[in-house]
C-alpha cells in the first residue's frame, strides 16, 4: 500500500510556471484577508503553514510572494499526475487534488520489479513530465503509508515494515493519529496519554471502556492495525464553495448577492458530476474569526442553484444583523443520482390547469444553462446577481 503526496502542490505548480519564484517564499491563498492554502518550503522556514490566516503568515514572512489560487490550473495538473498513477495500477483512491492511495499488490508480477521500484519510477515520471515533486510512503496499510509519506518531505520516500511499525510509532505524539484533534488530545492528556506509546501500553478493552469506539480505533492504530482497502469508487462527501471578503460585510443585501454566486458555483459542480444533494449548509466566519455553520435538509434532492439559494437564504438571514462577516460559504451533501433531482411538484387538485414537467424555476435555470453553454457564463445572469 502506498500514499503519494505532491510537495506543496499549489506553490510547486506556480514556481514551475514562473521560474523567477524558484528561490522565493511563496504563499498561495486568498490575499491578506484569506487563509494560506499552500506555503512553499522556503516560506515554511519562517513559520507560515497551510490554513493559517494570511495576515499572520505575512507577519512571519513579510517578504513572501502571495498568489491567488488558480483551481482550474491545479485540477489540470492533478489530472496529469493521475494519468501516471493509472499507468501503473488501476487501484487508485484519490484523497484530494494532490494525494492518493495506490494498491501495488499486483504490480510486481506485471512489471518484474518491486513495489518500491515502481514507486521510484512514478516519482521520476512525475518530475520529468509534470515538473513537480512528490513524497511517498510505502507500508502494509493505509494509515502507515500516509504517515510514512509525511516523514521526510519534500521528495521523501519512507518505508514502514511490519517489524518496525510499533517501534516507529512509539515516541510520536498522539496528535499524529488521524482523528485526534485538539479536543480529544486534551482529554487523552488528562488521562496521561501523551504519546502513541502511551496508547500501546493500554489494552483495546481499556481504551474502549474509557473512550468507546474511538478508543478501540485508536488502540488498533497505535499498534499499526488498519484493515481499510483502496476504494477506487471513492466519491466526494460534499461539494462546497466559499469566498473571503476584502472587507468585512454586514449588509444583508450584499451578503445575499454573494450567497447567490456561491449557490450557482455549487449547482454547476453538481450538474457537471451528474449528482444531486439533499442537505445544504451555510458557513459564516465573523470578523473575530468565529466560525458558524447552519444546515437544512431539503424535501427532495436538487441540482438547482435556485433551490439551494431558497433553502440557504433564511439560514443566512438568521445570522445577519449581529455583526459583520469576513467569509461566507455554501455546501451540499447527502448525494444521490441526478435522475432523482428536482422532481415535478405534487399536482394541485385546485389548480386551474395541471402542471406537467419541472417547475418554472427549474425551466428557467435549465434555459440559462443552455445559453451559457453556447455563449459563455457572462452571457446571461439573474437580477439578484447584479451589484
Amino acid at each position: 500500500m502506498a500514499h503519494i503526496d505532491c510537495d506543496a502542490f499549489y506553490a510547486a505548480v506556480e514556481k514551475r510556471d514562473n521560474p523567477t519564484l524558484a528561490d522565493k517564499p511563496v504563499l498561495v491563498g486568498g490575499g491578506r484577508r484569506g487563509v494560506v492554502s499552500t506555503a512553499c518550503y522556503v516560506a515554511r522556514k519562517y513559520g507560515p503553514r497551510s490554513a493559517m490566516p494570511m495576515f499572520k503568515a505575512l507577519k512571519l514572512c513579510p517578504q513572501a510572494v502571495v498568489i491567488k489560487p488558480n483551481m482550474a490550473k491545479y485540477k489540470a495538473v492533478s489530472r496529469e499526475v493521475r494519468k501516471i498513477f493509472d499507468s501503473t495500477t488501476p487501484l487508485v483512491e484519490p484523497l484530494s487534488l494532490d494525494e492518493a492511495f495506490l494498491d501495488l499488490a499486483g504490480t510486481t508480477a506485471l512489471f518484474g520489479r518491486s513495489a518500491a521500484a515502481t514507486l521510484a519510477h512514478i516519482a521520476r515520471e512525475i518530475e520529468r513530465e509534470v515538473r513537480i515533486t512528490v513524497s511517498i510512503g510505502l507500508s502494509y496499510n493505509k494509515f502507515l503509508a500516509k504517515m510514512a509519506s509525511d516523514f521526510d518531505k519534500p521528495r521523501g520516500f519512507t518505508i514502514i515494515g511490519h517489524d518496525d511499525a510499533v517501534q516507529i510509532l512509539h515516541d510520536l505524539p498522539i496528535t499524529r493519529l488521524p482523528g485526534v484533534g485538539p479536543s480529544l488530545a486534551d482529554r487523552l492528556k488528562v488521562d496521561g496519554l501523551f504519546t502513541i506509546g502511551d496508547l500501546q501500553r493500554q489494552s483495546e478493552d481499556q481504551l474502549g471502556q474509557r473512550y468507546g469506539d474511538t478508543g478501540q480505533h485508536l488502540s488498533r492504530l497505535a499498534r499499526g492495525v488498519d484493515h481499510r482497502v483502496v476504494n477506487v469508487d471513492r466519491e466526494a462527501k460534499s461539494i462546497s464553495a466559499e469566498t473571503t471578503f476584502d472587507q468585512d460585510i454586514s449588509n444583508s443585501v450584499e451578503l445575499r448577492r454573494r450567497l447567490w454566486h456561491l449557490c450557482e458555483r455549487v449547482a454547476e459542480r453538481l450538474k457537471s458530476q451528474g449528482i444531486a444533494g439533499r442537505t445544504v449548509t451555510v458557513k459564516l466566519k465573523t470578523a473575530r474569526f468565529k466560525l458558524k455553520t447552519r444546515n437544512r435538509r431539503l424535501p427532495q434532492p436538487t441540482q438547482l442553484a435556485e433551490v439551494i439559494f431558497r433553502a440557504t437564504e433564511p439560514l443566512l438571514l438568521e445570522e445577519t444583523g449581529r455583526g459583520a462577516f469576513r467569509l461566507i460559504g455554501v455546501g451540499i451533501d447527502t448525494f444521490t443520482n441526478a435522475a432523482l433531482a428536482d422532481p415535478p411538484a405534487t399536482p394541485d387538485l385546485f389548480a386551474a390547469a395541471p402542471q406537467d414537467g419541472p417547475p418554472r424555476h427549474a425551466q428557467v435555470e435549465h434555459a440559462i444553462d443552455a445559453v451559457r453553454a453556447k455563449f459563455g457564463r457572462a452571457a446571461i445572469r439573474k437580477g439578484r446577481a447584479d451589484p
